[in-house]
């Protein structure tokens, strides 16, 4: 019954937001509120619903703060010498372009943080892409299939996690699989190469001499800092450094560092409030997403359906594929991020398909290393269940549903590339 409830639940939202029947909060919200009351959890619905807004509030307190402070980054120029090399060098041609957002989105993943990839990439690339009249949809879907393909690294939320839950070193899990990963990444870039290419005939190459201060508003120069880029730059650093070292709780650095940002860029309070004023559609768009996915994932998870959904995909399981279990979970690794939280799948189904799999002899590192071939790696990016996806199409302005049916495909393709690979060297 609860296996039931939670893949119609399930099902039910990703119906709703992909044919854009309704809007992603009032999916995320009325969705599993709806099933719950179905399945009799009427008592305790309320209590379900704020454990899972407090899991999330430092996460929607990071993000939110986050744009806040590179928003104002962006208005004081940080991003201006970036996007002007960048126009110099790819002379308005699509398909350097869309490779080259590749290449960046997987270099600034290497802390293993979606959010500050997207966080750098997006705010830095969108004004190109806008000016070329480049599909925004393009960008957000290269950006995340390059992030996700790094997200594999020992570093990052799913080795650390499926090491975690099977009492395994990270490392000793990912080293196996470093032939598959560099396979994805020359895969990744391949896709890039077909966008960019279809990208370039649409629109042709555009030759010209670009010069991008003089594209700006006067409201836009009037808010430009540029005698305090190296500032800026060391202030930025300074944050992404605090981030991958955790030298404060994630939330507080944003909200340091843009109260530093503000103070300097902008120290008139007057000009401070026009600075979150013009931050706060974004930032307001984000956050109350992020709060109906706890919402969502407090449901799912406090009712027990997580756990039910888990059972259910373990007894279906037929017995002669029993021995192929590490190679079936690696090919589905990607499609499930859609399904289950990170937390959820790593804590709570992975070890039950670790337990079934060592009864066909099959090792349990051999389950997590075909989990983090897709789980919450190429499929995080896509998933509703993450707020770092929330905070890339905000950031890029694309609908959830448009964003997962334009990039599903490719992202898929990336995981079957990688399995095969890693079938093939004995990984998995």
């Amino acid at each position: 019954m609860l296996a039931t409830l939670g893949f119609l639940t399930i099902a039910v939202f990703l119906f709703l937001i992909l044919t854009k029947k309704v809007s992603v909060i009032v999916a995320l919200i009325i969705v599993p509120l709806v099933f719950a009351l179905l399945g009799g959890f009427g008592a305790e619905i309320g209590p379900l619903m704020l454990e899972g807004i407090q899991s999330v509030a430092p996460t929607g307190i990071m993000l939110g703060f986050a744009i806040l402070f590179f928003g104002v980054m962006n208005n004081a120029g940080l991003f201006d010498p970036i996007i002007s090399r960048v126009l110099k060098m790819v002379k308005g041609d699509p398909l350097k372009i869309v490779v080259g957002t590749a290449v960046i989105a997987m270099v600034t993943h290497l802390d293993g943080s979606g959010a500050s990839t997207f966080l750098i990439t997006i705010p830095a690339l969108l004004p190109l892409y806008e000016k070329l009249k480049m599909s925004r949809l393009v960008l957000a879907g290269v950006v995340a299939l390059g992030a996700g393909i790094m997200n594999m690294m020992p570093w990052g939320g799913p080795a650390a996690r499926a090491g975690s839950a099977l009492g395994l070193d990270p490392s000793a899990i990912f080293s196996p699989l470093i032939p598959a990963m560099i396979a994805g990444i020359i895969w990744v870039l391949f896709v890039a190469y077909i966008l960019g290419k279809r990208e370039r005939k649409r629109l042709g190459v555009h030759d010209f001499e670009y010069n991008y201060q003089q594209e700006l508003s006067e409201e836009d120069r009037k808010m430009r800092r540029p005698k305090l880029f190296f500032v800026n730059l060391a202030i930025t650093i300074l944050a992404i450094v605090a981030l991958i070292k955790v030298w404060l709780p994630l939330p507080i650095v944003f909200m340091v560092a843009f109260a530093v940002a503000l103070l300097i860029n902008y120290p008139k309070p007057d000009d401070q409030q026009e600075q979150v004023r013009s931050q706060a559609l974004g930032m307001v768009t984000v956050v109350s997403i992020i709060f109906a996915a706890g919402i969502f994932t407090g449901i799912l998870g406090g009712t027990g359906m997580i756990e039910a959904m888990a059972l259910a995909m373990v007894n279906i399981i037929p017995e002669g594929v029993g021995g192929s279990m590490a190679l079936l979970v690696a090919v589905i690794s990607m499609p499930i991020s859609l399904l289950f939280t990170p937390d959820a799948y790593y804590f709570g189904v992975l070890p039950v398909l670790s337990q079934s799999a060592e009864m066909y002899g099959v090792a349990s590192i051999e389950m997590a290393r075909a989990s983090i071939l897709g789980q919450m790696t190429t499929g995080f990016p896509l998933s509703p269940l993450t707020a770092a996806t929330f905070l890339l199409i905000g950031l890029a302005r694309v609908e959830l549903g448009d964003h997962q049916k334009f990039i599903f495909k490719w992202a898929f393709g990336t995981t079957i590339v990688m399995a095969i690979v890693a079938w093939i060297t004995g990984a998995i």
